[in-house]
């Protein structure tokens, strides 16, 4: 409401203004008419009122009424927004009862006037400091115009000099000098004292205006490097420590002398194919690529300025093959989320990494120093000798990560984005030194590889003694020989298949590789089902004496190699691509599948495991009813040796398989590994070397191929003897 009844006002007064203007007449009479002085910069109106000058105002407007009211100036530039009073690059000044405008400091009028009054005589424009002398620019500096003001830069090939800022007015500058060069301490090299006696004279002989010259020098230099040579001979972490100085040097170098190149662009490539492109321009805002044959750069212009230089900036792209010959066979260090995803992948720990270099060592460099956090990142394209990773291996880009004791290749903050033509593209929130790496990973322990073979190899020559055993030798036929037979033939057939074929070298999953699976997945099925007869077998020996002889030959067979088959039957009708991985011929672990073995081996396992249980206190009770008189520390090893022998028999140490659900996991590795690969060497031990029965029939061959004469005489006596002595004494036996 307080607006419309102040309209309102001011409306009425203005009326009352013109009426008393009219009345009155001319402006003398009203003059005359005035019955009280005005206040000052005001005028009479009439006898009653006076009004304010033009530039001034009273409290309640114009117009005067009350006696105590004077007229104050108005300040137009603060009522007026900002620019429509004079115009652009220009300043408002306030007078009493007026004002005028200028030009801002580095403008000025087309006109030269010092004023003007309002924005339609605005003429302004930037005045050229350095064209018309009127700056403080030192003799070692050129003067480089802006708008409204200028810059003090240094000359192509200077520096300012330490302490003094890099602004526009009071910079000084020196010279830029070659950098000096250190070799690396503790590596004797002919072919680097060679390298550092001509850096040294490129040193000497350096001036700005020789800097295109200079660096063609250097680079010619550095490919006269002697490798392979005496540099050949250093151990690798030397070659790697000299590598990693040299590259921190060539980036100082280049960086450097760029700056003294004329110039926007440079580019030069060696005989022997090392290339240098060069970029040098002035700050601006926005996207810029720089390339050359072997490598691409995209970043923001912006990031490649250092904090506080405010002359030329300079981006450089360095590619060397000869740096790569110095880092072959380094290592790579993975990135932990790198490791975790490669572990997962292949389903086992990844100790570590090497690298094969498919593209030239590419040094990147900016005038920015503080390239460690680029926001946003870089992006590279890198071209590289095409080759298909195998098993096990894959492309991946790297940077060179130096330190004391040398350095390695190294992924983090990179990632590959994709490839085509035999380029990768790659992105980086960092600068280094680059390169397309061939990575190979050691998903393997050595150790327990070399475990597994071994150990493979010697139950394949024990199940093979074993399944000749139980044929040849005629004593020991019944059922549970046939049991004994059929487990290690079982065990042999998947342990061979196992040997030769369970690495997908490829990483292809082919025919081969799902034959090789299903075989796998049938043969230690059969093994495991021709263990649970086992089991049968012992029960009815040990809980069941003299109550049947166990099951007939036609039920173990339709059991030991039926089930399995129905098993393998349904599952590859099911999901015939679960068979084969990408690394190992084995059953797929997605959706399940593993579990067409996993099952039924756990659940032979678990019965066999009962059965175990139930023998194990039979034998107690019998060890007790044969012989009481037993001492303790006797019965108690006779139980634990037979314990540990029907454990292994009855595969009940596959229990350590069941609980490796992080194939990561070093101790139950070792265990399962250990006692599973060896578990033909513990049935030949068991049912061959500790059977009375067997031992004289290798008596007999080992006679018969010596040719001595075997005494059965001999034998019976003894045994006859044993027996008798054995009848005095406790009874010892307990297999």
């Amino acid at each position: 409401m307080e607006g419309p009844r102040l309209s309102a006002f001011h409306i009425l007064q203005a009326l009352c203004v013109l009426l008393i203007l009219l009345e009155d007449g001319p402006q003398s009479t009203r003059a005359s008419a005035c019955r009280r002085p005005c206040p000052e910069n005001s005028s009479c109106v009439n006898g009653t009122a006076c009004l304010c000058d033009r530039g001034f105002k009273s409290s309640s407007g114009k117009l005067i009424l009350q006696h105590e009211e004077t007229c104050e100036d108005i300040d137009e530039c603060e009522q007026g927004k900002p620019g429509t009073l004079c115009g652009k690059v220009a300043e408002c000044h306030n007078t009493v009862g007026s004002y005028y405008c200028t030009c801002i400091p580095g403008y000025r009028l087309v006109s030269e006037a010092a004023k003007f009054s309002d924005a339609k005589e605005n003429t302004c424009q930037d005045v050229n400091e350095c064209t018309s002398g009127k700056h403080s620019c030192h003799k070692s500096t050129q003067c480089h115009n802006t708008e409204g003001s200028y810059e003090c830069r240094c000359r192509p090939g200077w520096k300012p000099v330490p302490g003094s800022p890099n602004g526009p007015n009071n910079t000084v500058c020196e010279e830029i000098s070659f950098p000096t060069w250190t070799p690396p301490p503790g590596i004797k090299s002919q072919s680097l004292s060679n390298f550092f006696e001509k850096v040294q004279e490129l040193s000497r002989d350096f001036t700005s205006a020789s800097a295109q010259d200079t660096i063609q020098k250097f680079i010619t230099s550095l490919d006269e490097l002697e490798v392979p040579g005496d540099l050949e001979a250093l151990a690798l972490s030397d070659r790697y420590r000299m590598a990693t100085h040299l590259l921190s040097y060539l980036e100082e170098v280049l960086r450097n002398l760029a700056k003294t190149l004329p110039g926007p662009s440079f580019t030069y490539r060696s005989p022997l194919d090392t290339e240098l492109s060069l970029m040098i321009q002035e700050q601006r805002n926005g996207t810029v690529t720089l390339g050359q044959s072997h490598a691409r750069m995209k970043l923001n212009w912006t990031q490649a300025a250092g904090v506080g230089d405010s002359g030329r900036t300079v981006a450089g792209i360095f590619s060397s093959r000869k740096m790569e010959t110095l880092l072959v066979n380094a290592s790579v260090e993975l990135d932990p989320e790198k490791k975790i995803e490669l572990e997962d992948t292949h389903e086992s720990y990844v100790n570590k990494a090497q690298a094969k270099i498919l593209s030239t060592v590419n040094t990147v460099f900016l005038s920015n120093k503080n390239t460690e956090k680029l926001d946003p990142p870089v992006t590279f394209s890198f071209s590289y000798h095409p080759e298909t990773p195998k098993s096990r291996q894959e492309l991946i880009c790297a940077f060179w990560k130096g330190n004391d004791s040398g350095g390695s290749w190294s992924t983090t903050g990179c990632k590959k984005l994709g490839s085509s033509n035999n380029s990768i593209t790659c992105q980086c929130s960092h600068l280094s030194s680059f390169a397309i790496l061939m990575a190979h990973y050691d998903v393997e322990d050595l150790k327990l590889a070399l475990i597994t073979k071994v150990g493979l190899a010697l139950s394949l020559v024990c199940l093979l003694l074993c399944i000749l055993t139980f044929l040849l030798v005629r004593p020991i036929q019944g059922s549970r020989t046939t049991v004994h037979l059929h487990l290690c033939i079982c065990l042999f057939l998947g342990s061979a298949i196992f040997l030769a074929g369970i690495e997908n070298e490829g990483g292809q999953v082919g025919l081969r590789c799902r034959l090789v699976a299903g075989l796998l997945h049938y043969c230690f099925l059969a093994a495991f089902c021709w263990m649970s007869l086992e089991g049968l077998e012992l029960y009815f020996l040990v809980v069941r004496v003299f109550q049947g002889q166990g099951l007939s030959k036609r039920w173990l067979y339709l059991i030991g190699y039926g089930v399995p088959f129905l098993i393998v039957a349904i599952s590859a009708a099911a999901r015939p691509e679960g068979y084969g991985r990408g690394i190992y011929c084995w059953l797929d672990r997605r959706h399940g599948f593993l579990w067409s073995f996993l099952g039924p081996v756990t659940f032979i396992i678990l019965c066999n495991a009962v059965i175990f249980v139930i023998t194990v206190w039979k034998l107690t009770q019998k060890f007790s009813e044969i012989n009481p008189d037993m001492k303790k520390l006797k019965k108690a090893r006779v139980l634990t040796i037979t314990a540990i022998a029907q454990l292994l028999v009855l595969g009940c140490t596959w229990v350590f398989g069941l609980f490796l659900f992080d194939p990561r996991s070093q101790v139950l590795a070792y265990a399962f590994t250990i006692l599973n690969c060896l578990q033909g060497f513990f049935l030949f031990l068991l049912h061959c070397l500790l059977n009375k029965k067997v031992r004289e029939e290798y008596r007999k061959w080992a006679c018969m191929v010596t040719g001595n004469k075997y005494s059965d005489f001999g034998t019976s006596t003894s045994s006859t003897s044993q027996n008798q002595t054995r009848s005095l004494r406790p009874s010892e036996s307990g297999m």
